[in-house]
């Protein structure tokens, strides 16, 4: 029987110096008024250049960063992958607003693909498009605004940034996972990951979009994508996630007295999350899904879902995913189960991973009982090896 509770097995990578490390980063993130302060905080230490980065880069970045590099980032590439767990590399260098940036990031992207050819740990790249673009041109663009002369040069370069990149990803046969952002960007985002899995998912769903279920309206877009997909003749890849910007995204709802975009309850966001599960199981001769959740629930309704359906628990149109540092009891147990399981593993140098990191700090705010979920196992687990005889 499948259980998360098994803190044995969800922890055997983990030495007690690293769980000490992350019970007090949890602890830190529990605290609300630190995490609300910390953007400000920090600009102000490397504002008066205090020595905070050695700080970071041997806490928080530890634990939830691969490296600095896609090179520094293999050692934990093979331990995750001694748990049978993949890793996804994922380039989090975010806040960046020039074409030299975005034309940077579109190359340690290509290389990302590259090192993942052939990489039996690695199933997947992705990118995040506002690592490639302006958030200002997306947010023009999803409103249908018209561009001026220099801006629609600068979207056609965005184009050709996407193109390039899904291209690679088709021509050394490395699946993509195309992030989905805040709702007011996201149209445009979705447009060009159609665009881009009408042209490459001819045989098999190397490029995936994303799908934000804690928005009102996504199952729908789900399905509708789907009847595309099955009308135009490709293959649907699709990444679940819950989503990642509640908050923002209400509270420009309400300065701008816009109808709130987030589903009215946790369970209505749940049901529509797991509806999408069963949709995608139930149309996988069309479907490729990736289950981005840290929802304990979610994730045992899709491995049982499965089994009642006879799917092959290693069957390669199916993925569990979690973020590196958070859900091992999640990671770790499936993988143990014999499911496919893939990590994100961010990296990048320490000072443009910051804001990733203080996002994530955020949304474990934000995501009621998460925070306290990962202490008590971690305590659980503490008190198991303080009690086993050795």
């Amino acid at each position: 029987m499948l259980s998360f509770d098994n803190t044995e097995i969800a922890f055997s990578g983990r030495t007690n110096q690293e769980l000490r490390r992350a019970y007090w980063l949890y602890r830190l993130i529990g605290v609300n008024w630190l995490v609300r302060w910390a953007p400000s905080l920090l600009k102000i230490a490397l504002t008066l250049r205090l020595p905070i980065v050695p700080l970071i880069r041997s806490t928080v970045f530890q634990h939830f960063c691969g490296g600095e590099s896609i090179a520094t980032c293999e050692t934990r590439i093979q331990e995750l992958g001694r748990h049978q767990i993949g890793t996804i590399l994922d380039y989090s260098a975010e806040g960046k607003a020039t074409e030299e940036d975005f034309e940077h990031a579109t190359e340690e992207l290509l290389a990302s693909i590259r090192y993942a050819q052939n990489h039996p740990l690695i199933p997947f790249a992705v990118f995040k498009p506002t690592g490639i673009a302006r958030f200002e041109l997306l947010e023009k663009v999803n409103a249908n605004l018209p561009l001026s002369t220099h801006e629609s040069a600068e979207f056609k370069r965005v184009t050709e940034r996407v193109l390039k990149i899904c291209q690679l990803g088709h021509d050394l046969s490395v699946p993509i996972l195309i992030d989905a952002e805040e709702s007011w960007i996201q149209e445009a985002i979705d447009t060009l990951a159609l665009d881009m899995m009408r042209r490459f998912n001819h045989t098999r769903a190397l490029i995936f979009t994303t799908v934000q279920l804690y928005r009102k309206g996504r199952l729908e877009h789900l399905r509708k994508l789907f009847l595309c997909a099955e009308q135009e003749g490709f293959f649907l890849g699709v990444k679940l996630v819950r989503g990642a910007y509640m908050e923002k995204e209400r509270a420009r709802a309400e300065a701008l007295c816009l109808p709130d975009p987030i589903c009215p309850t946790k369970e209505d966001t749940d049901g529509a999350f797991d509806e999408g599960l069963k949709f995608c199981l139930e149309h996988l001769d069309r479907i490729a899904l990736c289950c981005g959740s840290h929802n304990e629930g979610s994730n045992l309704y899709l491995a049982h879902l499965m089994d009642h359906h006879g799917v092959p628990r290693d069957d390669p149109r199916i993925y569990f995913s979690q973020l590196l540092g958070m859900g091992d009891h999640i990671s770790v147990n499936l993988a143990a189960a014999g499911f496919n399981v893939a990590k994100y593993v961010p990296y990048g140098p320490v000072k443009d991973v910051l804001p990733y990191l203080l996002r994530r700090a955020e949304e474990n705010r934000s995501i009621a009982g998460q925070t306290s979920r990962e202490l008590d196992l971690i305590q659980s687990e503490t008190a198991r090896r303080r009690d086993t005889p050795h």
